[in-house]
């Protein structure tokens, strides 16, 4: 009996003292996963501010705004963040040709290395 009591207590979910019992019951957001180890900081700003206002304002349709941030990330040459960000453009409305005709384009403004690297990137996103 003692075995099997001091197994089930190992195998609880170890909670920092600071966290809320809002914070324990629902899962960690992506940000949280990413980075909230090392800058927790970060993560809670990243859900708090760019996720849960900026990207909720309403003059822009969160289509709009993926369009954005994938031509922002294909222009500054950020290929991890732009892995993602076609996803969620995917989950926002954008379609596959879209976003590779928006890379095309972007080939002439943002340099030509950048949107074939882009498509490599969106190749490897729309494969999964």
């Amino acid at each position: 009996m003692k075995a099997g009591f001091l197994a089930a207590c190992l195998a609880l979910p170890v909670f920092a003292p600071a966290q809320t019992l809002d914070a324990q019951s629902k899962p960690p957001s992506r940000a949280q996963q990413l980075m909230g180890d090392l800058a927790p900081k970060m993560a809670d700003l990243t859900d708090k501010v760019l996720y849960g206002d900026i990207w909720e304002r309403p003059q822009l349709s969160k289509r709009d705004r993926s369009l954005v941030t994938v031509s922002a990330l294909v222009a500054m040459h950020r290929p991890e963040q732009l892995k993602s960000h076609l996803l969620l453009a995917r989950q926002n409305g954008l379609t596959e040709d879209e976003l590779v005709e928006a890379i095309t384009h972007l080939a002439f403004y943002a340099g030509w290395p950048n949107a074939v690297s882009a498509l490599a990137v969106a190749k490897e996103v729309f494969r999964k």
